[in-house]
C-alpha cells in the first residue's frame, strides 16, 4: 500500500470528510464518470442476491441512497447505513437511514436476509472487520452482494482504464465537484487486496460459496456469497 495513503483512524476521518464534501453532487458525478453504467451494476448486484421479494436487505455505506432505491424498486424492504452525515443529508430515498459505522452495526445477530454495499470496500479501516460483521448480521442462508471498482485483466483494457481512472476521473470530479477528493478515489484502489485474498477472507467469515464476478470488462467487481 502506498505510504501516502492514511490508515487506521486517520483513514476513517479522511474518508468521512471526503464524502461529506462531495455529497451534494455525488450522484451527478457518478452518472457522468461511469456513463450511467453504475445503475446497471447495482441492479445486477441485487439480482445476484437471489432472495425472495420481501426479504430484508441492509445497504452498507449507503451514501445518497442509490442502492436503497433499487432495492425498494425490486421489492426488498431496505435500511441504509452510513457514517457520513453529509451523504445521509443528501440522500434521495424514503427508506430508513441510520448514521453508523458499518464495522460496528447497531443490529442483532442474523437480523439481515441480505446485505449490499457499493464502492466502499476500499474505504473501510479493516476489511476483515467488515466481513466478520457481515458474518454476524446475515442469517444462515442469507446473501451478500459487494460491489467495488477493479482493474481489467486484459492488458489493453487495463492500460486504457488506468488513464481514464487516474486522469479523467479527477478532472471530471474537479469540474463538477472536488478535484482533491476524486484524485484520492483512484489512489484508494491500493487498499484492496487481490481478489483471491478477498474471497478467502469472505469464506473464512462464513460465506464458503463466495465468488467474484467481473462487470463491464473488469472495471468493476462484484463479490457474492451465501451465509453458511
Amino acid at each position: 500500500m502506498s505510504e501516502s495513503l492514511p490508515s487506521g483512524q486517520e483513514k476513517a476521518a479522511t474518508v468521512r470528510s471526503l464524502f461529506d464534501r462531495i455529497s451534494p453532487r455525488y450522484d451527478l458525478v457518478n452518472r457522468v464518470m461511469t456513463f450511467g453504467m453504475d445503475i446497471g451494476w447495482r441492479r445486477r448486484s441485487i439480482r445476484e442476491l437471489h432472495l425472495p421479494v420481501g426479504s430484508r436487505v441492509f445497504d452498507l455505506a449507503c451514501g445518497t441512497g442509490d442502492f436503497c432505491r433499487e432495492l425498494r424498486r425490486s421489492g426488498y424492504p431496505a435500511v441504509g447505513f452510513d457514517f457520513s452525515f453529509g451523504m445521509l443529508a443528501s440522500a434521495r430515498t424514503d427508506v430508513p437511514l441510520v448514521q453508523a459505522d458499518i464495522l460496528h452495526l447497531p443490529l442483532r445477530e442474523a437480523s439481515a436476509d441480505g446485505v449490499t454495499c457499493g464502492f466502499a470496500l476500499r474505504n473501510v479501516v479493516s476489511l476483515e472487520s467488515l466481513f466478520a460483521e457481515l458474518g454476524r448480521v446475515v442469517r444462515p442462508g442469507g446473501a451478500i452482494a459487494l460491489l467495488d471498482a477493479s482493474r481489467p485483466d486484459n492488458p489493453a483494457l487495463r492500460a486504457g482504464h488506468r488513464v481514464y481512472f487516474e486522469h479523467a476521473v479527477p478532472m471530471i470530479g474537479g469540474l463538477l465537484s472536488d478535484r482533491d477528493a476524486y484524485a484520492y478515489l483512484p489512489k484508494s484502489m491500493a487498499y484492496l487486496p487481490p481478489a483471491p485474498e478477498m474471497l478467502a477472507m469472505l469464506r473464512e467469515a462464513g460465506f464458503p460459496s463466495a465468488r467474484r464476478i467481473q462487470l463491464s470488462g473488469g472495471i468493476t467487481q462484484l463479490f457474492v456469497g451465501v451465509r453458511a
